[in-house]
């Protein structure tokens, strides 16, 4: 699941224009990793708009992409339980916010911007105190921002032409293929199709009660 969870990623961050760097090509076992080792990803994007300042979410979206510069990319894909506080406040997993992180980091990816701490991960808490608490778990350990996967799948989903071959990615050919055979359809399509569905119906209900005898 790991390299499907990376390979969703990598496709996320080259599509807005990113250049991607794996930071290591092997799996550490038997010995637990360097902070240097949880780096998954050294991300630059040459076209950053630094004018713009920092992002302007915690949880990232698409548009704040734009501002982000440099940034460490971390891939948690569990995709069996949600990042609450009690998964947060295990030492090993925000390891990779440590100095010599950052200084290995630097020394890929030089000094042009900022350099952002990103945490990839599947869900946070539904509840709201949950969230606020991961999230200020999160900062204060120095991480700047967490993209979450249902972000990254639905602008991969809305990017990939049916009538186009992605023989470069399994990754998307796979979605081309969904797509292809009416297996997959966007979600911003259903979503809209939802509304439009709901607002005829508003009217249907309104011509029917103003058409009602007083």
């Amino acid at each position: 699941m790991s390299a499907v969870g990376e390979s969703i990623v990598r496709e996320f961050f080259e599509l807005h224009g990113f250049l991607v760097s794996q930071q290591r090509k092997y799996a550490v076992v038997a010995r637990e990793k360097t902070a240097d080792e949880e780096i998954d990803f050294l991300v630059h994007n040459p076209h950053a708009d630094l004018a713009a300042g920092p992002p302007a979410n915690f949880i990232l979206t698409p548009e704040d992409l734009r501002r982000v510069a440099r940034a460490i990319v971390v891939v948690k894909p569990w995709h069996t339980e949600r990042f609450g506080p009690s998964v947060l406040s295990k030492k090993q997993l925000l390891k990779f916010v440590e100095k010599r992180s950052l200084e290995a980091a630097d020394r890929r990816l030089g000094h042009d911007g900022p350099l952002l701490k990103l945490l990839v991960v599947p869900e946070l808490p539904a509840g709201e105190a949950l969230k606020s608490k991961a999230i200020d778990l999160l900062r204060a350990a120095g991480v700047d921002g967490v993209i979450v996967f249902r972000t990254m799948l639905i602008e991969l989903i809305a990017s990939v032409e049916p009538n186009r071959n992605y023989a470069k990615s399994d990754l998307l050919q796979i979605i081309r293929l969904l797509k292809l055979y009416h297996l997959l359809k966007g979600p911003q399509l259903e979503l809209f199709g939802r509304r439009r569905k709901q607002k005829a119906e508003a009217r249907v209900v309104k011509t029917e009660s103003d058409s009602q005898p007083v």
